[in-house]
């Protein structure tokens, strides 16, 4: 109960910001608890504790959304409402990433490979997805039809399990962090090869380029997912609190198609961006 109670969507809308160190907090208790009391499924664990402590945030912005949806006919006017949860959403992801790629950074190799387990398989069967002289055009669209397939996921989790699109999103936190934790540690050791002894500013530089590598592209797919877990919550709120034939709920899923079809469209760009703008800085 007391994490439960640090964050509430009526004051995270006020100060958006604030949700990314409760992010941080989240995240960080998630890894000591799975690392202390589970730590052969530390890698999952951890993912699990970070969602727990986040589904009455979830559970209560859904229900805020959705009574937006039956209130405010405006689809203009609900899409800036909506924009508004999703600020905070997106600052409590990125609490997540900062936690677990420091830790991923910070921790001896051993325990990394413990806690990391699962993200690090997880990366490697996509590197191996993506290797052997695969086309701009032909990898373009193997990314962007497995986002549409997590998208997709998001939207059901949050349809039948209210705030279950937050275990995707969190879990996505986790293998990003281990991206940018493997890229900043192997940044790290060629440097190392080369200047010999390295400073605090050489480890700083090298986990922020690991940011900047997977930020570029990953903050909008994020931002998509949230979208889709926001448009597969309110429906499901809304079958429990309004009656399938009212006028009501016919504009709450005009809504959610309407969020959906944003969130694939984030997803396209996101897409291009990882396989046309990232190349060019890394």
């Amino acid at each position: 109960m007391v994490l439960e109670a640090i964050a509430n969507p009526t004051k995270a809308i006020k100060d958006p910001w604030k949700l990314f160190f409760i992010g941080i907090i989240y995240g960080s208790i998630g890894i000591l608890l799975s690392l202390w009391v589970f730590k052969s499924y530390s890698s999952l664990v951890m993912v699990f504790l970070t969602v727990i402590a986040c589904i009455p945030l979830m559970i209560n912005t859904l229900k805020i959304e959705e009574n937006k949806d039956a209130t405010i006919s405006n689809e203009r006017l609900l899409m800036k409402e909506h924009i508004k949860a999703l600020k905070f959403l997106v600052f409590l992801f990125l609490g997540f990433l900062l936690a677990y790629s420091f830790f991923f950074v910070i921790l001896p190799a051993s325990t990394v490979q413990t806690l990391f387990v699962s993200q690090i398989d997880t990366i490697s069967q996509i590197n191996s997805g993506v290797t052997g002289g695969i086309t701009n055009p032909n990898m373009f669209s193997q990314i962007f039809f497995n986002n549409i397939r997590v998208l997709m996921f998001c939207v059901f989790f949050a349809f039948f399990f209210g705030a279950g699109a937050i275990f995707i999103i969190t879990w996505n936190a986790s293998v990003i962090a281990t991206a940018i934790g493997t890229f900043a540690k192997n940044k790290i050791a060629e440097l190392a090869s080369i200047v010999g002894s390295l400073n605090l500013f050489h480890y700083f530089h090298m986990y922020s380029l690991g940011w900047l590598r997977y930020s570029i592209h990953g903050i909008p797919e994020i931002t998509a997912y949230f979208v889709g877990g926001i448009a597969g919550g309110i429906i499901s709120v809304a079958m429990i609190n309004h009656d399938l034939e009212s006028e009501k709920f016919k504009n709450i899923m005009i809504d959610a198609l309407d969020l959906t079809m944003l969130a694939v469209f984030i997803l396209f760009v996101a897409a291009l961006m990882e396989v046309y703008l990232t190349p060019i800085f890394f």
